[in-house]
């Protein structure tokens, strides 16, 4: 099974995403790490990124997908995949389940505020809202509880394996 956990910037992807594979016992990647040099300095000065900067992104993590589908090993990462459009070119045989790691400004910004060594600047949440489009079909699990208290609520609504 190949997991996105998706959200706006603050929302604990990378966090829940290390504790999930790990109880998982399978492997994890963040998506931060497929950004071009220039997408790291657009975030870092507070410039939203366009789809355009976006497009060779998500050409690269779905090739990451399609290697861990191919190796037939689960695999979770965490990525923003705010639209349905991101969401469509890292799914598009719907073969991906999605993870909403869903919160509010108020809970989420003072959690990028506090956060050090990572290059989002928070002034970019309220873009992030903004581009947000809630998903259609994906499991949506409320970040109002501790790293576990999460990882535990998505493993509970994750799909059964047969």
């Amino acid at each position: 099974m190949i997991i996105v956990l998706m959200g706006v910037s603050g929302s604990g992807k990378t966090t829940v995403g290390e504790k999930l594979a790990e109880r998982l016992g399978c492997g994890f990647s963040d998506a931060d790490r497929f950004h071009s040099r220039e997408n790291v300095e657009k975030m870092r000065a507070g410039i939203p990124l366009t789809d355009a900067d976006r497009r060779p992104w998500l050409a690269a993590l779905r090739a990451a997908v399609e290697r861990r589908q191919a190796e037939g090993v689960d695999h979770v990462f965490a990525c923003s995949a705010l639209k349905q459009a991101h969401r469509e070119v890292l799914s598009p045989k719907d073969d991906v389940v999605f993870v909403h790691l869903k919160g509010s400004a108020e809970v989420i910004g003072p959690r990028l505020a506090a956060r050090r060594g990572h290059y989002m600047n928070p002034a970019l949440l309220a873009s992030q809202f903004e581009a947000l489009e809630e998903p259609r079909n994906a499991v949506v699990v409320d970040i109002g509880g501790t790293p576990d208290e999460i990882v535990a609520d998505v493993l509970a609504r994750l799909p059964k394996r047969e």
